[in-house]
């Protein structure tokens, strides 16, 4: 197996970034903070390197021994090799919009020190090769947004969201340190390759199911799953940089612990029947209450809850390579969304609508759901559907829910025919772009991560409830012009908006309002 040296300039460029940020002037150091964003720049150009790497050379693992005697294990997959990349440029990115925007604080020296470290410790976890390191990346990667959400100490709510995300990232720290024992005593190694090649060939047992039952409860944790999400919608406090960096990035990390285990994940079936329904709750929750919420980064917090959400049901239902696929396309929109936000205000106050807004009558609604399921199927056919697993087709189905909602208002008897054949062809497209996307993320996967199996009983009544669900909360919000002022409507609106008051419930088991004791 070959060996990769490449991949380890990313974190060691960002380390050495968070060094000039560390230990330079802390007032307006401009010329220094050039130095990091540079650093961060080439972090990336050696991660796009390391992929090149992957292509040429093909997966493997590299490790090296440093002089303490500490061994760190890259490995080079489709899987870490794409995060990777991701998490520099975003990186970069996060960086370069930091130097401006945090000009002329106090500490902003130490803002980007912990920016680079905590970017550091996220390209450690995600190219882990071996358990140890993993573990430990994970771990600092928590502790490093600690330091980040707490910048402005002096701020009561932001105190209050980093005492909830402690507290939460402390039992997920736990939980993942209980997999990992449960996978050395199964496996006897920690080389991560060693595992989930184990692990695919059918080995394990009771160990490997208690793992892959730890593996869950620290994701779920991690992506902020119901009913423990609350800190993850508090954190607006912290600069925008970290708002970007969190919900674009280090978020992720609970849905990439599921999909770099998948082999081991796939040997408890209970435990992804239980990603299903806690994901498929928190998915629908959480887009629910974003449409209840005046502030645009409070509702991008509850889009990324509802996000992650739709994640971990993907994960349960093992269609781990579009997990993945996920979660790049949601940070990348969901950068981009935060560091845009402070212009977005502005552009809502200039937007002047042409017309009037076509609402659909039940009959519209019915014919725009009955068109987009027909297009799905014919498209679906033609790019050979019948060979796709039944967790894939029910996933695309969920996914043309959406696009049905918004071809209903095409199809209202009020609305343009030039507005009802733009939506059609938004239809088509989301159908055909489905089924490319879903083919190319298994293909560019199949190596990395193993195929969806075969449905089981369990399996059918999870993905039955999930289209079922989906469909009818969709159906739901096509026809909302209709019943939203229903004065049972209004009361349910109060309630979404403030999540259901599970938040509530986690800062008065916490004590969290009382901030005087907070790390």
């Amino acid at each position: 197996m070959p060996i990769h040296f490449l991949p380890y300039g990313t974190p060691l460029l960002l380390i050495a970034a968070a060094a000039i940020g560390a230990f330079g002037p802390q007032h307006r150091p401009s010329s220094r903070l050039k130095g990091v964003e540079v650093l961060a720049f080439l972090a990336f150009a050696v991660a796009v390197l390391s992929t090149a790497v992957l292509v040429v050379m093909g997966p493997g693992t590299g490790a090296l021994q440093t002089p303490g005697g500490l061994g760190i294990s890259i490995r080079v997959d489709v899987v870490s090799m794409s995060l990777l990349m991701l998490v520099a440029f975003i990186g970069w990115i996060v960086v370069r919009f930091s130097r401006v925007y945090l000009d002329g604080e106090a500490r902003q020296g130490a803002f980007m020190a912990w920016l680079c470290t905590t970017l550091a410790m996220v390209t450690l976890l995600v190219s882990a090769g071996d358990l140890i390191q993993l573990v430990l990346a994970w771990i600092a990667t928590s502790l490093g947004l600690q330091r980040l959400l707490l910048f402005y100490p002096d701020r009561a709510g932001a105190r209050r969201a980093a005492r909830k995300k402690f507290v939460t990232a402390r039992v997920a720290d736990l939980a993942l340190i209980a997999a990992a024992v449960a996978l050395v005593i199964t496996y006897r190694t920690t080389d991560i390759a060693m595992i989930l090649g184990a692990a695919r060939a059918g080995e394990g047992g009771g160990f490997a199911v208690a793992a892959a039952g730890f593996l869950a409860v620290a994701a779920l944790l991690k992506s902020a799953q119901f009913p423990l999400h609350g800190w993850l919608t508090e954190v607006m406090e912290a600069p925008t940089p970290v708002s970007a960096l969190l919900h674009a990035g280090v978020i992720n990390a609970g849905g990439f612990i599921l999909i770099r285990f998948a082999d081991v994940m796939l040997l408890a079936p209970g435990v992804l029947a239980v990603l299903v329904i806690i994901g498929g709750f928190t998915a629908l929750f959480g887009g629910l209450v974003m449409l209840t919420q005046p502030a645009v980064k409070t509702s991008l917090a509850w889009s990324t809850v509802a996000q992650m959400g739709f994640m971990i049901m993907q994960c349960g239902l093992a269609l781990f390579p579009l997990a993945l696929l996920h979660i790049i396309a949601h940070s990348l929109y969901k950068a981009h969304s935060f560091l845009a936000s402070g212009g977005a205000v502005e552009r809502i106050a200039a937007f002047r609508r042409p017309g009037p807004v076509a609402i659909p009558g039940l009959g519209a609604v019915a014919r725009a759901f009955l068109a987009a399921i027909a297009l799905y199927a014919a498209i679906g056919w033609i790019a050979g559907i019948q060979h796709k697993s039944p967790q894939a087709i029910a996933l695309g189905a969920i996914l043309i829910f959406g696009v049905a909602y918004l071809l209903a208002q095409g199809l209202a008897d009020s609305a343009p025919r030039a507005l009802t054949r733009r939506l059609g062809v938004y239809s088509i497209a989301a159908s055909i772009g489905y089924f490319t996307l879903h083919g190319l993320s298994f293909w560019l996967t199949g190596d990395s991560l193993p195929p969806t199996p075969a449905p089981g009983p369990l399996e059918w009544a999870l993905v039955v409830l999930a289209v079922l669900s989906f469909g009818l909360v969709a159906f739901a919000q096509a026809l909302f012009p209709l019943w939203a002022y229903h004065p049972a409507a209004a009361g349910l609106r109060v309630h979404l908006s403030n999540g259901l008051y599970a938040n509530a419930l986690f800062d008065r088991w916490l004590g969290g309002w009382n901030t005087r004791k907070m790390p």
